[in-house]
C-alpha cells in the first residue's frame, strides 16, 4: 500500500497548517483563510444563506469551476472547502502536470475512499491549460465519485473548459476584492502575530494602508506582496520602528499593472463600459476606459471601428455629423498610428459622448428585420414594382388608375402622399433631440398630408 499511501507526515493535513508555516513563506501564502468567514471579499457567493456557502457547510457538492482574476482567493478556497469538509486536498497544476500524474492521484483517492472510506478533493489550477484528453481523464472519475473535482482559472470556463467538464460542475465567478476587504485584510495582517507582521514594531499611516488597497486592483496576493516589501526593506528609525508612509508604499506596490487581457473577459468588460459611457453622455468616463485600453495596448482601429458603431446606433439622427467624426478618427488612426491616434481617437469618444443622442434608427431596422423573419411576407404593391411587373398586373385586369405610381420631384417639396407598404406599418419614430427634432417635424407633416389624402 505504499505506492498509494505516502507517509502520513507527508499528508497535506489542515489541523497541523500553522505549525507547517515557516517564515520562509510568501506572506500571501502564510495568511491564506483557513475557515471561509476569514476569505475577504466574495460576499456574493460565501456570504450568510448564498449557495457556495450552504454547499460547502453542508458538504453537498460534486464539482466546482472556480473563475476569476488572479489573485482573488481561487485556489485558497480551495483549501478552505478540504479543510471544512475534512477532505484530503490534492493538487495539480494545468500547466506542469500530465496525464500519468492525473492517474497516480486518482488512484491514489481510490485507495482512500476504499480503505478508510476518505473523500480527496482534486484540485486543478489553471484547468483551461489542460488539453481534451487531459481533462476527458476526469470525467468517469467524476461520475463515479472517485474524487471530488475543484477547477480553476482565470479564463471563462464556457469558452475555455471542455463542455463535458463544465456540464459536470457548477461555475463560481470569483471577484475582484474590494478596497475596503482589502485594507480589512492589511489590518489583520499587520496584527497577526502567528502568521502576520504582527511582530514587527510597524508603524503604518492610513493613506499608506489606502494606497495598497487601491492599487492592488482587487488582487489580495498583490497587496500583501507589497507591504512586505515595504516591511522588509525600510530600516527602522531612531526608536527601532518601522514607519510605512505614503511614499514607502507607493514604492512597494510602483506602478499598477493594468487588469486587461485582449482574449479575454476584461477586454469585452472594458470595451462595453467605453460605449455606455458614450451613450450615458459621460466624456470623463469614456475617456478613462479609452485612456486603460491604449495603455493595455489594444488596437486603435478596433476601438475606432466600435466608434463608428456607436455614431449610428447611439447618437443616430440626432447628429449625423457623428458618424462623419467617427469615420475620419478612423481613418485617421489608420494614417498616424500610435501614439498619436489617441488624440483623433479622444476627440471622436468626446464628441460623441456630448453629441445629441438618438437610437431610434437602430430601433427600426432592428423591428423591421424582426417582421421580416418572424411575420408574413408583404408583396411589392403593383404600383411601386418594376414596369414590367406593372404590365402584368394590368393585363390580368387590375385598375390601371389604382396601379398608378406618383412620382415625387413631379409634386411641390418634393413629396406626394402615396402608401409604400400594403398596410400601415410604423417602425421609425423619431425624437425630438438634436437634428432629428427637424426629422420628426417633417415626418409629422407627410403623415397629416397622408391622413387628408385617405379621408
Amino acid at each position: 500500500m505504499s505506492s498509494l499511501f505516502p507517509p502520513e507526515n507527508d499528508q497535506p493535513t489542515h489541523s497541523s497548517e500553522s505549525s507547517a508555516q515557516t517564515s520562509s513563506q510568501p506572506l500571501a501564502a502564510r495568511m491564506r483563510p483557513r475557515t471561509l468567514d476569514e476569505v475577504v471579499g466574495q460576499k456574493h457567493l460565501l456570504g450568510a444563506g448564498k449557495l457556495l456557502r450552504r454547499a460547502i457547510e453542508a458538504d453537498r457538492f460534486s464539482s466546482i469551476l472556480l473563475y476569476g482574476p488572479p489573485g482573488v482567493g481561487k485556489t485558497s478556497l480551495a483549501h478552505v472547502i478540504a479543510k471544512t469538509t475534512n477532505s484530503r486536498f490534492e493538487s495539480l497544476n494545468g500547466v506542469e502536470s500530465n496525464v500519468a500524474e492525473i492517474r497516480k492521484k486518482i488512484e491514489a483517492a481510490e485507495g482512500y475512499q476504499k480503505l478508510r472510506n476518505q473523500t480527496t478533493i482534486l484540485f486543478i489550477d489553471e484547468i483551461h491549460r489542460f488539453n481534451k484528453s487531459q481533462q476527458d481523464v476526469l470525467l468517469p472519475h467524476i461520475e463515479r465519485g472517485t474524487v471530488r473535482f475543484i477547477g480553476a482559472t482565470t479564463e471563462n470556463p464556457l469558452f475555455y473548459v471542455n463542455s463535458p467538464l463544465v456540464s459536470r460542475s457548477q461555475i463560481f465567478e470569483l471577484e475582484p476584492v474590494p478596497q475596503a476587504e482589502l485594507e480589512r485584510l492589511i489590518q489583520l495582517t499587520l496584527h497577526d502575530q502567528e502568521r502576520g507582521l504582527g511582530k514587527y514594531p510597524i508603524q503604518i499611516t492610513d493613506e499608506a494602508i489606502s494606497h495598497l488597497a487601491i492599487k492592488a486592483d482587487g488582487d489580495a496576493r498583490k497587496a500583501l506582496t507589497a507591504l512586505e516589501i515595504g516591511v522588509l526593506t525600510t530600516p527602522p528609525n531612531s526608536e527601532e520602528n518601522i514607519e510605512i508612509s505614503l511614499e514607502v508604499a507607493e514604492e512597494s506596490i510602483q506602478q499598477k499593472a493594468i487588469v486587461y487581457d485582449r482574449a479575454g473577459d476584461a477586454h469585452y468588460d472594458t470595451i462595453s463600459a467605453f460605449i455606455k459611457s458614450i451613450r450615458g453622455s459621460d466624456p470623463d468616463a469614456a475617456l478613462y476606459w479609452l485612456a486603460k485600453m491604449l495603455h493595455a495596448g489594444e488596437d486603435p482601429r478596433f476601438i475606432a471601428r466600435r466608434l463608428i458603431i456607436s455614431a449610428s446606433e447611439d447618437i443616430g439622427l440626432a447628429d449625423s455629423q457623428g458618424l462623419r467624426v467617427a469615420l475620419a478618427a478612423h481613418q485617421a488612426a489608420e494614417i498616424i498610428g500610435m501614439p498619436e491616434a489617441r488624440i483623433t481617437l479622444a476627440h471622436a469618444t468626446v464628441y460623441l459622448a456630448t453629441a445629441p443622442k438618438s437610437n431610434r434608427a437602430y430601433l427600426a431596422i432592428t423591428e423591421a428585420l424582426h417582421d421580416v423573419a418572424q411575420g408574413s411576407t408583404l408583396s411589392v404593391p403593383p404600383h411601386l414594382r418594376t414596369q414590367f411587373r406593372k404590365k402584368i398586373a394590368l393585363r390580368s385586369g387590375a385598375d390601371e388608375a389604382a396601379q398608378a405610381y406618383l412620382y415625387s420631384h413631379d409634386y411641390e417639396g418634393g413629396f406626394v402622399p402615396q402608401r409604400y407598404l400594403p398596410e400601415g406599418r410604423s417602425y421609425y419614430d423619431p425624437t425630438e433631440n438634436g437634428m432629428e427634432k427637424r426629422v420628426k417635424e417633417r415626418l409629422d407633416y407627410w403623415q397629416s398630408q397622408l391622413q387628408q389624402e385617405n379621408d
